[in-house]
């Protein structure tokens, strides 16, 4: 039987690192299994903040891609201010941390490029895709955001073709978002860029979050939405073995991107008092990063007692970075504060817990990830106020470790497998 087609707009694709180019790389690997064929478009000349190449691998065999060239402002930025480059991320200063150039470099990104900067390659992608759509007789597509921009062409290509089938996958909101409020929008863009979701939410036929709260939140704003959850691919951890971490020191170890936004202040001050007032603990210890950690985080690490007990390995490519997380005691996850990010599922959490390992997750009360915690009993999450229990819980895993005791656990998690997700979602199509 012939497969269907699929069209999928995204900006992250191989050789992007990060998790954003995670999830559609990974459907578009098990879509085949369900009789979809999928079409990847993407730009040609993308500004990738992260590169990672052995996510080559993953990259179906002979899959059609189709690309056009984009245009994007981010060069300019970084003249203007060298930490523009956090930008492409979705990552700036906040507080005192922002500098003049900084604050004028947010609000020019608010309300200059709307939804973001990539929308420059919308209305290129609408004339150049309404018609390739036509010729290639696909009648499904997918746009994936962040960048919102991508959504926009989606929009247009729904209106400009009615009966064209639109999904609006939104890995993180639009307006909902934790830093949202911190890109200084006059009223004027603000109402723009509400102006813009709504128009995606009353348009997509199908709106995806990858949260059970930011579906909900969909709802309520006019979507058709449907949640399913980012995952794990159980062939990134074939022939790793899992059980207590067989090097000698105890390891809390953070994997991916610390911005400044998430950093949880009070687990430094709660490891320092550790550190300080129990010897054994000071000689086992060690804190662990994969990945791009701000510098002004670990600057103020750098300044207490755990200075001696930093290792900092930096970006690694994902096959690597799920070594080290094999190679840990303690797995550390942390989202932004406020109860608007409670749905916030960071992607890395099903990896996470497909290590084994034990996690210690900061966030809102009440948050999703304390869902899937609770579920899987796979660990504890805790709020930013939270210090005196987060020192007994890692006291604890600390005791157990020392005795030998710290095992795996992967109970329930079977649901969370991406082949399972992408069953999920040709159920949907």
């Amino acid at each position: 039987m012939e497969q269907k087609k699929i069209l999928i707009i995204t900006y992250y694709w191989p050789p992007a690192g990060g998790p954003g180019v995670q999830r559609w790389l990974k459907f578009a690997k098990y879509l085949p299994d369900f009789g979809w064929k999928p079409i990847i478009y993407t730009p040609e000349n993308p500004s990738y903040p992260l590169l990672d190449e052995t996510l080559m691998k993953d990259v179906p065999e002979n899959i059609e891609m189709v690309r056009t060239k984009i245009w994007e402002p981010y060069q300019l930025a970084e003249k203007l201010n060298k930490s523009n480059k956090k930008f492409k991320a979705g990552q700036f200063d906040v507080g005192k941390n922002q500098s003049w150039k900084s604050r004028l470099s947010i609000w020019v990104r608010g309300n200059f490029f709307i939804p973001d900067a990539r929308v420059f390659w919308v209305k290129p992608s609408i004339t150049f895709l309404e018609k390739y759509l036509k010729e290639n007789k696909i009648d499904t597509i997918v746009t994936s955001g962040p960048p919102h921009s991508l959504h926009l062409i989606g929009l247009g290509l729904k209106n400009n073709i009615p009966d064209l089938k639109w999904i609006a996958d939104f890995r993180d909101p639009w307006t909902e978002i934790s830093y949202y409020k911190h890109l200084k929008l006059t009223k004027g863009s603000d109402q723009k860029h509400r102006q813009l979701e709504s128009a995606v939410f009353k348009n997509a036929d199908i709106t995806l979050a990858t949260s059970y709260t930011d579906a909900e939140n969909f709802r309520k704003a006019g979507a058709n939405a449907v949640c399913i959850t980012n995952g794990f691919d159980e062939s990134d951890s074939d022939g790793k073995v899992k059980g207590q971490n067989s090097e000698d020191q105890f390891t809390l170890s953070y994997i991916g991107v610390l911005e400044q936004l998430r950093n949880p202040e009070n687990l430094w001050k709660a490891l320092d008092e550790l550190v300080k007032e129990n010897a054994e603990f000071a000689v086992d210890f060690t804190l662990k990063f994969v990945g791009r950690i701000d510098d002004k985080i670990l600057q103020s690490i750098e300044n207490s007692s755990l200075k001696n007990h930093i290792q900092n390995l930096g970006y690694l490519a994902h096959g690597k970075a799920v070594e080290e997380m094999q190679n840990s005691d303690l797995l550390l996850i942390t989202n932004f504060p406020n109860e608007s990010s409670k749905g916030i599922i960071p992607g890395k959490i099903f990896e996470y817990l497909a290590s084994g390992k034990q996690i210690l997750s900061f966030g809102p009360d009440k948050a999703d990830v304390a869902k899937i915690l609770e579920e899987t009993q796979a660990g504890k999450h805790f709020s930013y106020q939270d210090t005196e229990t987060v020192k007994k819980f890692i006291l604890e895993k600390f005791i157990l470790w020392k005795n030998g005791n710290l095992l795996e656990n992967t109970q329930h998690i079977e649901q969370f497998s991406r082949k399972n997700l992408t069953r999920q979602l040709t159920e949907i199509l």
